[in-house]
């Protein structure tokens, strides 16, 4: 079993320099490479998860604003949702569909609602100034769920590129050290194929 300890030590002992004389450079720069990939991480990961929730909560402010233009009307739900049953209006939007009365006409069309809202129920339908069905207005729970899928998918992006870049940089290393050990051997075999 490996104690935190001896762990520490070992990490220590490896971004020591050694004064090995078989350890090239580009041997160095791998061994800080996941380091710095941390510490790259580390600072740039706060930034790039607070421009993403900045921009989720424009992009919320902004369907807000185009939300006050709605209208609700109760509609019939035709036939059932498909999905499961949710309580609590956590589930997902299913369009479906229903007849609604707006303006003093009749119509039937295709409504979102909850995922298992079975036919028959009464619900809301939200309506724009021309009579379009919309979905409904942003909840303070959607809103945000946004903002933490943004944060999240910005950290995850930032994570993945941060590890193609070391893995390219690793492959870029991984060529050099083999030219070098080509480039060596080409001065070192002549002098072991002339001792035969």
């Amino acid at each position: 079993m490996t104690t935190p300890t001896t762990t520490w030590t070992r990490l220590t002992r490896r971004l020591r320099d050694d004064h090995n004389p078989l350890r090239r450079r580009s041997d160095r720069i791998e061994i800080w490479l996941l380091p710095a990939v941390v510490a790259a991480f580390l600072v740039l990961g706060p930034l790039v998860a607070g421009l993403a929730v900045g921009q989720a909560h424009a992009a919320n402010a902004a369907d807000a604003r185009a939300q006050q233009a709605l209208h609700p009307v109760p509609a019939l739900v035709l036939a059932a949702a498909a999905g499961p049953m949710r309580h609590h209006g956590t589930g997902w939007l299913v369009w479906t569909p229903a007849r609604w009365t707006a303006g003093g006409v009749t119509r039937t069309g295709r409504i979102p609602v909850g995922a298992g809202t079975p036919a028959g129920r009464r619900v809301q339908v939200w309506l724009d100034r021309a009579g379009h069905v919309q979905a409904p207005p942003l909840t303070p729970g959607l809103a945000r769920d946004r903002v933490l899928f943004a944060a999240s998918l910005a950290l995850t992006a930032l994570a993945f590129a941060l590890a193609v870049a070391a893995a390219l940089s690793r492959w870029g290393l991984n060529r050099r050290r083999l030219s070098g050990w080509g480039a060596d051997w080409l001065m070192v075999e002549p002098q072991w194929s002339h001792l035969e």
